[in-house]
């Protein structure tokens, strides 16, 4: 049930010649850029990442213009690029996984109502309303990790998206505070993995407001191809 709820938010068009997305979990990672950590004046990680989840039903596909919640005009919602990870096979608690567990890349934007998050962060509460809501979760086809051409451990991976046709954010592998062996070993000490699961691994600087109506395009700048243009 769960496989086919999250297949209809993809188009023919974001599926094809990619591996389809049928995850049971997504797993995100909050603070992973030190850049980011500083430009929102938050607190570096110190000792393991920041953790969270997005709901499935929270995923919807590059084309599905308007498919976004804006809850109010007030509610300031901001773009996130992220590299994300799929899950190749199951991963054991306990186990100390790494790069070889990792059957593909794509990139995402995890939209984030930023007034809210900032009002959950400074009670205290955790993050789902500000994270998870109806197309917060925006997905481009995933390559097969056998794709990239710069070498393991793929610090030289880099990506960037842009907003109506203006770069707003550029990242690389390597900048990440945890890298992907760190954030896969530390989600297996605290529950088992499947194939098919998703991880966000964290956004770099540049995060900023995006507005329904705005065109984004998601871009593997080295190490892959590929451009995958949306609209909200």
């Amino acid at each position: 049930m769960a496989s086919r709820a999250v297949r209809r938010f993809f188009s023919a068009k974001a599926t094809a010649n990619a591996f389809e997305v049928s995850p049971k979990n997504i797993y995100c990672v909050g603070r992973n850029y030190m850049k980011h950590v500083i430009e929102l004046g938050n607190q570096k990680p110190e000792g393991e990442p920041i953790i969270f989840h997005k709901s499935l039903s929270s995923i919807r596909a590059l084309d599905a213009r308007g498919g976004t919640s804006f809850s109010d005009i007030t509610d300031d919602v901001h773009h996130e690029v992220e590299v994300v990870l799929k899950l190749g096979k199951h991963i054991p608690l306990n186990s100390k996984p790494g790069w070889e567990s990792v059957s593909a890349l794509g990139l995402g934007l995890d939209l984030t109502r930023r007034g809210k998050q900032i009002q959950l962060r400074d009670k205290g509460l955790p993050w789902t309303l500000a994270k998870s809501f109806q197309g917060a979760t925006i997905l481009s086809p995933f390559q097969p990790i056998s794709n990239v051409t710069v070498p393991p451990p793929y610090d030289k991976l880099a990506f960037r998206l842009l907003v109506n046709g203006e770069e707003k954010q550029m990242g690389e592998v390597g900048h990440m505070l945890f890298d992907v062996p760190s954030l896969l070993t530390f989600l297996a000490t605290y529950q088992e993995m499947d194939e098919n699961d998703i991880i966000f691994t964290g956004t770099p600087d540049g995060v900023g407001p995006i507005m329904r109506g705005d065109t984004f395009e998601l871009e593997w700048v080295t190490g892959l191809e590929g451009k995958y243009s949306g609209m909200l």
